[in-house]
């Protein structure tokens, strides 16, 4: 048992004596009275809050009582996904085909979060259509939300993972943007869409998020949409005001603030299309980067905001882009979001949108343009090495 220390722990193995004890009932009797309690509440507490490694299997996940019976949408529903891979091994490009640089860490942090939310009481998980719509549609249970909280009335964001149309790789490509998004304050929402269908089902997980803003405590205006290869074209066409009352059939959904594109072909464009921000590689083999560099050109033409960067040796599916060239680049796109808020409140929580420039600015005004570790103001590099820590990996 004891070599067994993923389970068992020298707490779990005990060994007690009774003095003047018999082998009988009496004795039985009061080991089971004593030991039992012990023994189903330390199950209950291991069960609750053992959290997930890379070495943990996605069956353990997706049967993990936090997620209910929606544990199966954590991992693509369209793609064969073996229950004895480890969360290690279930991280990688045979996976999440047309993807790059996929971190099993950043894996087992979304899980471990949502997790946490749940047993805290957090509802992580909400159904877009009805129970009667999914009755006559089955394949509408393959449509949920995932929820990422942030601040009371903080605005929102919707992100979108990518997958040819044929799977959705939200474990790369939305989970993380929407964990990123919720620890600076905004309340992020990741959609779990069916690839046959697409926008149909973001303009109905728009619909459900204004409808219940209440109940969710979100800010509805200005709101953004964010999207990656597929996803960033499911972002861009409902980001278009025309598309979206077109696709919801309402006029009382404002249109986004700011739509957020990775990775992509798209090439539409008009002046009924929302700010955009796209970043994207040049090395992209399946999206050609000059085409977005076209697009946005296209909007500034309009008089339509972007902001555009094309980042050197950076293939396809870059994701957040940890250890890359591209490192960071989703503070800039919140800050581009910021942007187009006409100065409203932003939340207390929201992350230094460029790590890089902070330090500078602080050093530079603090102690010139040297920073001298010897002089009084030492307080200084203790709050920066704090920052680091919560905000970068």
């Amino acid at each position: 048992m004891l070599s067994r220390n993923d389970i068992f722990t020298p707490e779990h193995y005990v060994f007690y004596q009774r003095e003047g004890g018999q082998h009988d009932h009496n004795s039985c009797r009061e080991f089971m009275y004593n030991a039992l309690p012990l023994f189903f509440k330390a199950e209950e507490n291991t069960m609750q809050n053992k959290t997930f490694t890379e070495n943990t299997t996605v069956g353990e996940v997706i049967h993990d009582t936090a997620f209910g019976n929606f544990g199966r949408l954590l991992f693509p529903v369209d793609r064969t996904v073996s229950d004895d891979m480890t969360l290690k091994e279930v991280s990688n490009s045979s996976t999440y085909i047309w993807y790059n640089y996929i971190k099993p860490e950043k894996t087992v942090e979304i899980l471990n979060t949502l997790k946490e939310n749940a047993l805290n009481g957090q509802q992580i998980f909400y159904p877009i259509y009805t129970e009667s719509e999914m009755q006559n549609d089955e394949s509408k249970r393959d449509t949920e939300i995932f929820f990422f909280k942030g601040e009371p009335n903080a605005k929102f964001a919707v992100c979108n993972a990518g997958g040819g149309f044929s799977y959705v790789g939200a474990m790369h490509d939305s989970f993380p943007h929407a964990l990123e998004l919720s620890k600076m304050g905004y309340n992020a929402f990741a959609l779990i869409y069916r690839p046959n269908d697409p926008y149909n089902d973001l303009a109905r997980a728009i619909e459900f998020i204004h409808d219940h803003a209440e109940e969710l405590e979100i800010d509805t205006e200005n709101y953004s949409l964010w999207g990656g290869s597929a996803g960033a074209r499911m972002a861009a066409t409902l980001g278009n005001s025309d598309n979206l009352k077109q696709l919801t059939g309402r006029t009382d959904i404002g249109q986004a603030g700011a739509v957020i594109m990775q990775y992509t072909g798209y090439t539409s464009a008009s002046q009924s299309d929302a700010p955009t921000y796209v970043c994207v590689g040049k090395n992209d083999g399946i999206a050609n980067w000059k085409t977005m560099q076209n697009r946005l050109n296209t909007l500034d033409s309009y008089g339509i905001p972007t902001e555009f960067h094309a980042y050197d040796g950076l293939p396809h599916g870059f994701g957040l882009g940890s250890g890359t060239v591209a490192e960071g680049w989703i503070y800039d796109a919140v800050t581009f979001w910021e942007n187009q808020m006409n100065d409203e409140k932003i939340p207390q929580n929201r992350q230094l949108a460029n790590l890089q420039d902070y330090l500078l600015t602080r050093t530079n005004s603090a102690h010139g343009n040297n920073y001298d570790l010897n002089n009084d103001n030492k307080w200084d590099i203790f709050d920066l090495v704090l920052l680091k820590q919560k905000y970068t990996e």
